[in-house]
């Protein structure tokens, strides 16, 4: 390369768009503001506006050319079009400096490198000391005395320099926020809609085997000074910022974690920003994962608390290296939220390592049975490059069975944009303990369990049946899975779908079903379940089968009873073109019951007729496009497909 007066630094960190909201590029503005804080001649950098999100391949080159240098901050939604911008940037001008780091770069650099010759150097660990260190070396060539990075030199051999040690004093990092670097981004853009992602610390002091995150920062815990994040936070505020996304692994870890939730929730309540923050909940620390997280859900800034058990299986726990961390912890959490009146949600993976059908079907009747009556969500087990499960050893010891999946976001549209490259994922879909057939039949329960009580369709009966007659919501749910075609045909036909879904996604399809009939968008198994029944007219086809399969598992529960609450979960089901409101006479006072188990509280089944109105003339949907975004798609989180109604509703004040 030849001396030039200046150097011209380029930046991609590009990242998904979720409702015409795109995240501000923090990582890549940490680079800058670092070099711009800590060379001894910055002026010899000119930094351009970082590319941000997903363009066509040949305009981000284009807009890069010029450059000297590019960093790329490689994940594994952005790892492939990252590359393809590389590549072709590396043709159209071989003498450009390439540089890649971040999460999906892997620590075993070498194949990576030989896979892709267009990178100069990859960065393995923190990125912002290296990274003006290279920019130093420039416009020689000569890497000598650079920690953590890796090569290949003029003879093609391999070359990796040790990691420098953790950057343990994060006072010596510049915010990128309180030195107005992300001005002129926000200025070139004034039609975005900004995601803030925020880091009040770094580490990890667990290590999953399925996260990168722990193994990434060798478990030691460091923190950004508590000055500067209040005025990041006030920056988030000022700017209007609406969602902020904590990078956090465990927000709630350190005493001060409380303070800091407390001043958010100040500045919502004096600006009215920022709108949402949302974290990763500590482990192990439950007074405080408490306090924080009942600060933010007061404030408004949680629209619930994320509960991620993963698994409850010990042997499981254990061969992912997590069973240092207490599932006592998140059971107390929930048992309090369900109490406040806070809405909890579950998490659990599916296709770990030592997970089997009936330990993964017993962890979900111990969430319902312990409270979570909210939402479960259930996600597909993905390899990360530098997770421990990555390690060539785990995958032969545990037996993982693997595919490539495409990367598609659930409610995601089919985009097929001008010269973009797909990305994709490694998917777990069979184990030693978890055979291929079994983990359909896994995939399949998650999806019956979701129809059936988190999407509320069934939700009132089976509560009810499981406190009057013991029957486990597990038993319950498996009968759904049994069924006989020949006596229950849709519920059978609701099953095969499930089972069919699963196999897709074993073979190497994505996660989600498309459909060009509904939105245009990708949903999950069980909302696309719920719609078709919906728009088949079936709704009333399968509350006869289910009653009929549910009263053959009962012994004991009384028979009005559960008409009652078949009838009145019938009733309270959303739909579309439904304008007029409507009367259910019960006799038994089902809502109280089954309110009461909802919010932690269990009492006894009052014989006392009640008659509710069920106000669906609030809830009109003349459109069934309509309907599907704003009751299937948009209420999927809290599962709010139940219409409100003057007996129910008072029951329900504050709760969603």
């Amino acid at each position: 390369m030849e001396a030039v007066d200046f150097l011209t630094v380029g930046f991609v960190q590009i990242n998904n768009c979720f409702s015409g909201q795109s995240y501000l590029p923090y990582s890549v503005a940490c680079l800058e503001a670092y070099a711009r804080r800590n060379s001894p001649n910055s002026s010899r950098y000119r930094f351009l506006l970082p590319l941000y999100k997903r363009m066509p391949v040949h305009s981000a080159v284009e807009s890069l050319v010029e450059c000297d240098v590019v960093g790329f901050s490689l994940y594994v939604w952005n790892a492939n079009i990252s590359k393809e911008i590389a590549r072709r940037l590396k043709a159209r001008k071989p003498e450009i400096i390439i540089i890649f780091g971040g999460p999906q770069v892997p620590d075993t650099t070498e194949d990576f490198l030989r896979q892709n010759p267009f990178i100069d150097i990859a960065v393995n660990g923190e990125g912002e000391q290296t990274f003006l260190e290279l920019l130093e070396h420039l416009p020689g060539r000569n890497w000598d005395g650079v920690a953590g990075v890796s090569l290949l030199d003029g003879a093609g051999n391999f070359v990796q320099t040790p990691k420098p040690p953790r950057l343990n004093d994060l006072s010596l990092l510049p915010s990128p926020f309180l030195d107005d670097l992300f001005a002129p981004l926000m200025q070139a853009n004034p039609e975005e809609s900004w995601i803030g992602l925020w880091e009040t610390n770094r580490g990890c002091p667990f290590q999953c085997a399925y996260c990168d995150w722990g193994s990434a920062t060798a478990a030691k815990l460091s923190k950004f000074e508590m000055e500067r994040l209040k005025g990041e936070a006030e920056w988030f505020s000022r700017h209007r910022i609406g969602f902020i996304f904590c990078c956090d692994a465990n927000f709630g870890i350190l005493p001060r974690d409380v303070e800091l939730a407390e001043y958010v929730a100040k500045l919502k309540r004096e600006t009215g920003y920022p709108e949402a923050l949302s974290v990763q909940n500590t482990k192990n620390a439950t007074e405080r994962a408490y306090l924080t997280q009942k600060i933010l859900s007061d404030a408004g800034l949680s629209k619930g608390v994320a509960l991620s058990m993963q698994t409850l299986d010990p042997s499981v726990l254990k061969a992912i290296r997590r069973d240092n961390i207490s599932l006592d912890t998140y059971l107390e959490l929930q048992r309090r939220f369900t109490l406040d009146k806070v809405e909890t949600f579950s998490d659990l993976i599916v296709g770990l390592p030592g997970e089997t059908y009936d330990s993964f079907a017993a962890g979900i009747d111990t969430l319902i049975t312990s409270g979570q009556h909210n939402r479960i969500q259930f996600n597909n087990l993905s390899i990360l490059p530098n997770a421990g499960m990555a390690d060539p050893d785990y995958i032969r010891t545990h037996g993982l069975v693997t595919v490539n999946s495409e990367i598609i976001n659930m409610h995601g549209a089919k985009v097929t944009g001008d010269d973009d490259v797909p990305e994709f994922q490694q998917l777990v879909v069979g184990t030693a303990h978890l055979p291929p057939d079994d983990w359909c039949r896994v995939r399949a329960f998650g999806s019956m369990s979701a129809f059936l009580h988190f999407n509320k369709l069934f939700q009132i009966p089976l509560i009810l049946a499981h406190e009057l007659s013991g029957v486990s919501y597990r038993s319950m749910i498996q009968a759904f899975m049994d069924v006989d075609a020949g006596t229950y045909g849709l519920l059978a036909e609701t099953r095969d779908f499930f089972l069919d879904e699963a196999r897709t996604i074993q073979r190497g399809g994505v996660e989600y079903h498309y459909s060009e009939e509904f939105l245009g968008i990708h949903w999950p198994a069980d909302e696309l379940m719920y719609i078709k029944l919906t728009a088949g007219n079936q709704l009333d086809r399968f509350y006869e089968e289910a009653r009929l399969l549910l009263s053959s598992l009962l012994d004991g529960a009384p028979p009005a009873a559960l008409d009652d609450a078949l009838r009145l979960n019938r009733a309270l089901i959303k739909q579309p073109f439904i304008s007029d409101d409507t009367v259910v006479h019960l006799t038994h006072d089902i809502p109280r019951f089954w309110m009461g188990v909802r919010q932690g509280r269990v009492e006894p089944l009052s014989p006392t007729p009640v008659t509710v109105t069920i106000e669906r003339s609030a809830s009109y949907y003349a459109d069934m496009q309509a309907w599907c975004r704003e009751v299937v798609w948009w209420g999927n989180k809290k599962g709010a497909y139940l219409y409100t109604n003057h007996l129910v509703e008072k029951q329900l004040a504050g709760h969603y």
